[in-house]
Parts: structure tokens; sequence; C-alpha cells
């Protein structure tokens, strides 16, 4: 966050250097002279417009980042909402006090809304009665022989949501939508609703994945306040898409966090042991244990474990996943692979690769080819490495977890991989600069030199300094990846867009 004072007494004079991110509030702790109160930064109304919301409605990272950005801005004093599609899916066990509320006629249907809170948040469920959500799935209505498709659904729903804050007579100070799904709500909430009473908001838009929805997203763009993406690194990488370029001026990039109540080592009951930074050589050596006894694989713990916790598709780099596992064998250690691909000639391929490995390294490598969340945490707990080959990574989740749990990880430079690791042996100055020391090993080419290259250093360094590999992944788990300060960020975005022209 950047800090403006004014160059007068009255408090005018501020100067406005960050491309519209600044904004002049009265610093908290300070006092209003008329008055005596403590001064402090004015809460913002927050209203998040989504397709995915953990854990009720989790497909992927989209949902992590709504419900925790959601509950780090309300620890920070803001009121926060989030509008939800009411699907037929929901886990209704991870909702308190859920029940109907209201409902409006719009749309050639009525459409019922529903309340409860999903991890303290305020959340409201919009039920179509023409059958819209009870498909019996988030995605994937294009492929079902039922008259109507994903972009027709959530396209349906981004302005279901707008009726719904019109008719509430809400007027909150943001609205914040997310990806393709609900990127129609920025034109809708200009042309149809902004000039009809709901007109206090300004709206924010955020790109997961520039994969899919390409003139939804570019429509988004120019007709939001503000827009971000999940990394720094990302936002330069797509700066140049045709969705994007026109209006770079208001895109930023703020790399995601993770939420430390779900990943910490010191409270996961998926772990055979709790542990901190303080205990990380007993706490790993027992989640090893455990892992080795579950991989039925010997535990050898002179040796450094390499885990591998990923979808296997292009984008993760399957050719430098292959090549990575094999550099570790070769090198003695022991690895273990926890991925599914959605590709049937992938999976085959890695399920052909393990037995022919096992023949000659069996008990030093395991492949699980299924997704098994529990079996996750014991690998970012039991693993020394953490393999991140990514061919393009927005943001990235694994690499943070890890850290978290004392794992080094190992990466290709890329999206938010490149702002969250960095290498042990060359940037000592970047990683100052973000306040923080190395923490892992990078790498910037697709070939089997520059992966052998990272993961030699790392697994060099395991071996002939231990002591050294020990303080390393007692640093990465004393760093803070949580949402405490993309939250902040967001926060600023927020100010920032409601800022006049």
């Amino acid at each position: 966050m950047d800090f403006v004072f004014a160059s007068k007494p009255d408090g005018k004079g501020t100067f406005d250097n960050n491309n519209r991110l600044d904004y002049h509030v009265d610093i908290k702790g300070g006092v209003d002279k008329a008055t005596g109160e403590k001064l402090k930064e004015p809460p913002l109304h927050i209203v998040s417009i989504s397709v995915e919301m953990a854990p009720i409605a989790k497909v992927g990272g989209l949902g992590d980042v709504v419900t925790s950005l959601g509950r780090a801005c309300q620890e920070e004093g803001h009121k926060v909402e989030v509008i939800l599609p009411k699907y037929d899916t929901l886990d209704y066990s991870a909702i308190q006090d859920f029940k109907e509320i209201t409902g409006f006629s719009w749309g050639a249907t009525y459409n019922r809304v529903f309340h409860g809170k999903v991890e303290d948040i305020d959340t409201y469920f919009i039920d179509p009665e023409n059958g819209m959500f009870r498909v019996g799935m988030i995605y994937g209505t294009d492929y079902l022989e039922i008259p109507m498709t994903d972009a027709e659904r959530f396209g349906f729903f981004s302005k279901a949501a707008l009726e719904f804050m019109l008719q509430s007579k809400r007027q909150p100070d943001i609205i914040h939508c997310h990806d393709w799904q609900t990127a129609p709500c920025a034109k809708a909430y200009w042309e149809d609703y902004a000039p009809y009473g709901l007109n206090n908001p300004r709206v924010v838009f955020t790109i997961h994945n520039l994969n899919y929805g390409a003139e939804l997203i570019q429509e988004a763009m120019t007709y939001s306040q503000a827009a971000t993406t999940v990394s720094r690194t990302y936002r330069d990488e797509v700066s140049g898409h045709e969705s994007i370029h026109e209006n770079i001026g208001k895109f930023h990039g703020v790399v995601n966090g993770i939420d430390p109540d779900i990943w910490d080592p010191a409270n996961d009951d998926f772990l055979p042991r709790y542990y901190d930074e303080t205990e990380v050589i007993e706490g790993k050596a027992a989640c090893r244990e455990a892992l080795c006894a579950y991989s039925n694989i010997p535990n050898k713990p002179g040796v450094p474990m390499v885990g591998i916790v990923t979808r296997l598709t292009p984008q993760k780099g399957v050719h430098l996943i292959k090549r990575g596992v094999m550099r570790a064998l070769e090198r003695g250690c022991q690895v273990i692979l926890l991925g599914t691909a959605p590709d049937p000639t992938i999976q085959q391929d890695f399920d052909m690769m393990f037995h022919q490995l096992k023949q000659n390294h069996h008990d030093f490598m395991a492949f699980h080819l299924y997704y098994n969340e529990p079996l996750s945490h014991l690998i970012y707990a039991g693993s020394d490495l953490l393999l991140v080959p990514s061919m393009f990574e927005p943001c990235g989740l694994s690499q943070l977890i890890a850290m978290r749990y004392g794992t080094v990880p190992v990466v290709r430079r890329t999206g938010g991989l490149n702002d969250t690791v960095f290498d042990y042996d060359v940037d000592h100055k970047k990683a100052e600069w973000e306040g923080m020391k190395p923490n892992g090993f990078s790498f910037d080419g697709m070939d089997d030199g520059a992966i052998d290259f990272a993961l030699d250093r790392a697994i060099n360094l395991a071996y002939d300094k231990p002591k050294d590999f020990r303080a390393l992944q007692a640093n990465c788990m004393s760093q803070d990846w949580s949402w405490n300060r993309p939250a902040l960020e967001y926060i600023e975005i927020y100010h920032a867009a409601r800022k006049p022209y």
C-alpha cells in the first residue's frame, strides 16, 4: 500500500504518483481536531458476484479466492457479501442458517433467493425456477442434451444478481465480478442498471483464467473501473492480449494468498503430528514416514524426498515433470507423485512410465494417479522438495502451500511462480525488495538442461549442506503467504476504482 502525505496543513496538496492507485484517507489512529474522535479508514461494502465459492461450490482456484479474499476484507473492517447460483450440488453442510428470504420475477421466470453464512460471509443464492442450476453440475451443460449452455446460464445469473441488488435496494461501493462467467455484469450494470437506480457501485473485474471467454473478458475490461489478475508477472505476460491491451492502464497484478486455517501444519488433522518452524525436522520426519508407509515404499531419510502434486496437463509441463522424476531418481532421491490427467492418453503414459521405472527403482518411487485431498497434505508435509515446472501459471498455489509446510519449491519462472519463489543462489536482492529471504530454486528454459540445473542445485544443498537446507525449510515456513497482504492491495484497488476520472 502507498502512503501519500499532504503537503498542506488542511490535508490538501496530495499527489497521485501511482496511476490512480493512491487514495487519500486519514491515517488510522489520528484524531479529528473538531470532534476529538479517532479517525479510521471508511469501510467499504463489497459484493462479489461469482459462480464458485469454496467450500460449497468449488471447481478450481476461483472458489478459493472468492471466499478467502472475502474473509480477509471482512477482517479489515469491510462489509462483504457474495451472490452465487443455487446449484443443486451445493455442499449444504458448510452453509449456516440457510433459508429462503425473498424472490423476484425477472427473465421470464420467478427467482427464489436464499441466504446463509459461508465461512462467516453473508451469501445470497439465486434459484431461477427455469431450472438453469438444477442440472447436477456447476460446469458442463454444453455437453448435455438440454437447451442451455454454460454461457447462457451464467449470462442469465450475472444479470439476475444485478436485478436482485436493484430490487433489494442495495447500493454497495464495489461490485467484484470474476472471469468470463460473470464478466457480463460490467456492461449490464452500466447500461441497464446504473441509469435506473442502482448507481452507487463501481466495478472491479478479476481474470483468473484467460483461456476462455475472450470476448466477454474484453467487454468487462472496457466497462470495469479497475481490473486485476492473480500475479504481477502474469499481468505482464498477458498485457498484449487483444482482450486486455487497450485497457492496460487499469489492469493490476495481485498475487493470491492461501488460507492459513486450511493449510497449517500446526493444526492439520491429515498429518500424523503437528509441527511449526521450530520443529521442522521432527515434524517433517514423522510425515515422511507416514507418506512412505501410505505409498508402500521404505522410508530412506538419508536422501531427499521430491514431491509432485499437480494436474497432469500440458500447462503443468508434462515433459518437464517426466524429466524431473528421472533426474531425481538418477540423483538417488525418492519421488512421490500425486496427479490425474483429464486426457486419457497422458494418464496412460504416466501409468506406463511408473511401471517401467518401478522395475529398477521400486524402493524409491510411487505414483498416485488420482486425486486425494488428505494425501496432498501428506506430500506437502513429508517432502523436502516440491517440483512445479509449469509452462504457464497465472498464480499457482502449490508452491505457497509447500512453503507453508517447510517444503522447498523448485519452479519454472512464469506467472505467480516468478513472483513468489526467490532463487536461493541468485535472487537475494529480489527477495530483499519483497521483505523476504530466498525460499526456493527456479529455472527459465523448457528443456532437460534447464530443469536439471535447478533440481541439481536443490539436491546438492540437501546432500552437501543439510544444516543450510533445514534453515531454508524453516525460512519457507516463516514467510507469510496468507491473504493479509493481497487483501490490502485489493482494498486499495477498490478505493481507486471509486475515484472520479
